[in-house]
């Protein structure tokens, strides 16, 4: 488990290069659980593209990438599920560097997966990042608005009950 969970929402500008900040509270996970070293000076972000249903790209630590891995590795060898976690959550992602100044250039893959393709990026754009405890999602602020507008908390059911009931059960 992380020293620390990536928490809240932040808004940052991509620019017409699509490089865009990662919030420093992000970095700070980021750099804890990818230590510099000789062979990787700067702490780096792996960005899960795939899964065709996802509006989102999914972003994890050196640790956090390792330990989805570890997870993957430990279902059934040539199993469908196995299979189609490898292809959507290994083969579709990628691992970038974090500049020194806190910020990544957005893949070309990445781009097309939040919606920034082709020349979408001319008068930059917003990224929503949104924290998951031990990764971080990234969104184009409009498709993530957009999904938290469709959110249905209608059903009056608190959300710590929630944990709750999680609690219980495990």
């Amino acid at each position: 488990m992380a020293a620390e969970a990536f928490r809240g929402e932040f808004y940052q500008k991509v620019d017409s290069k699509a490089r865009v900040s990662i919030p420093a509270a992000f970095r700070r996970i980021l750099e804890a659980e990818d230590p510099v070293t000789e062979d990787s000076p700067r702490p780096r972000v792996y960005m899960v593209y795939g899964g065709k249903n996802r509006r989102f790209v999914e972003c994890y630590s050196r640790a956090g990438a390792d330990a989805l891995a570890a997870r993957i590795e430990a279902m059934e060898l040539g199993s469908p599920e196995r299979d189609r976690a490898e292809r959507d959550l290994i083969s579709r992602s990628v691992m970038i560097e974090v500049e020194p100044d806190g910020r990544i250039v957005l893949p070309p893959k990445v781009r097309e997966k939040m919606g920034f393709a082709g020349d979408s990026l001319t008068g930059g754009g917003e990224a929503a990042f949104a924290g998951y405890t031990n990764r971080f999602k990234l969104y184009r602020r409009e498709v993530y608005e957009a999904e938290l507008a469709e959110e249905d908390d209608g059903d009056g059911v608190d959300p710590l009950a929630l944990v709750g009931r999680a609690a219980r059960v495990g």
